[in-house]
């Protein structure tokens, strides 16, 4: 805008011709002579506007169905351009990444001194999925327990785990994946209670969990 009111100011002022005063001000003559036109989306824009703040969590295309039922017709690709132009979109917050370092590999001489847990998935012919909750005892490579069910809650893992402890003893540490199983609440306070030390694995990174893979792999 500064620049068409020196240009106009040199025409006016100084009697230069609109070429002259244009080329000075190094300005496109095309520039200066455009006119502003009126915003032809302004009562879209407007009811757009209103209806996004009753609605704060709809996208552009509920909007754009809420407009076509209250007042005909509208292009989806207008209400889009105006949604984005006047800052409608709902920011999502993004999911912040889990970091662990690496677990150290403790040198195992004895049965009990660390467990490895995991789950399998498999399905049944009705299409029914199933989890198989496996522990494997990392220096004997036993498998004192296998629970096989439709669901596997934190609290079902503690069961589980707490009847292979009546039967042949306490792990001084247990080597798990950060599912949320293994990090919620209820199990990371009974790993406590049992004072049982929790090594959970890198996420992405489940060779971690090699004594359990192994194990897994070899079965199937």
């Amino acid at each position: 805008m500064s620049a068409r009111r020196d240009v106009t100011f040199a025409i006016t002022e100084y009697g230069f011709s609109e070429r002259q005063a244009c080329r000075l001000l190094d300005l496109d003559r095309s520039s200066f002579r455009y006119e502003a036109q009126p915003d032809r989306n302004l009562a879209l824009r407007q009811e757009l506007i209103s209806l996004a703040r009753q609605k704060p969590r709809d996208g552009y295309r509920r909007l754009w169905a809420m407009l076509s039922r209250q007042g005909g017709a509208v292009n989806v690709k207008r209400v889009y351009r105006l949604y984005r132009e006047e800052g409608l979109a709902v920011r999502r917050p993004r999911r912040k990444k889990l970091v662990r370092g690496a677990p150290l590999n403790a040198l195992l001489t004895a049965p009990n001194q660390e467990w490895a847990l995991d789950f399998v998935t498999d399905a049944l012919a009705t299409g029914r999925g199933l989890r198989a909750l496996t522990v494997v005892d990392s220096f004997t490579r036993e498998c004192p327990g296998i629970e096989v069910n439709t669901g596997l809650s934190a609290r079902h893992v503690t069961r589980v785990l707490e009847r292979i402890i009546e039967q042949r003893g306490k792990p001084e540490s247990l080597k798990c994946d950060n599912g949320p199983e293994f990090t919620s609440r209820h199990f990371i306070a009974w790993c406590a209670e049992k004072k049982i030390t929790l090594r959970h694995i890198q996420p992405g990174r489940p060779m971690q969990n090699g004594t359990w893979k192994a194990l897994t792999d070899a079965s199937g």
